[in-house]
């Protein structure tokens, strides 16, 4: 058997139970209830987790944010996206701000500067996927020029366009079909 966990008493039985009353959502009525079972029953981490159908590193880690941080801890946005963040989407765009500017100046914006410039604003490297990642949460978007064969004539193309034979539908006789007997 495991140690059993504990949480401070930031909130009562009762204040806990009103809350739980108005969720709807039932991750945030499960973060609740990790709380009022180690509150009410403590119990090991393994018979909490057994109990409402959770890992045991989830009811841990609830129980050490509630602890530390109390009910603001389980009180997020949403489920917990973005845990694992670099940076927030504000400071995310006031990176890419200058990158902007130039870009609408007509300078083209290249993964790798960008990538480096993020690394030294990090202090640490990241993955080029993280980059690329990050662009497309911008919509940033690759724009490219249409291809072009080196070998093309705009002469040939253009004198190719004014002698070529336009059929319009009604002028073409009309289609028949031969039915081949074998």
């Amino acid at each position: 058997m495991g140690k059993v966990i504990r949480v401070k008493s930031h909130l009562t039985v009762e204040e806990i139970d009103a809350r739980l009353k108005y969720l709807h959502d039932f991750w945030r009525i499960r973060r609740w209830l990790v709380i009022r079972h180690a509150l009410v029953d403590p119990a090991p981490a393994q018979e909490i987790a057994l109990r409402l159908g959770l890992s045991v590193f989830t009811v841990r880690d609830l129980v050490e944010a509630y602890n530390r941080h109390g009910p603001t801890a389980l009180e997020t946005v949403g489920k917990g996206q973005r845990q694992h963040a670099y940076l927030s989407r504000h400071a995310e765009q006031a990176f890419l701000a200058p990158f902007l500017t130039e870009s609408q100046s007509g300078h083209i914006a290249v993964a790798r500067v960008l990538k480096k410039a993020f690394e030294e604003h990090l202090g640490h490297r990241v993955a080029t996927s993280t980059i690329y990642r990050l662009l497309h949460r911008h919509q940033w978007r690759k724009v490219v020029p249409r291809p072009k064969n080196p070998r093309s004539n705009k002469e040939e193309q253009e004198a190719f366009k004014k002698t070529l034979l336009r059929k319009s539908s009604k002028s073409s006789p009309p289609v028949t079909r031969m039915i081949l007997g074998l």
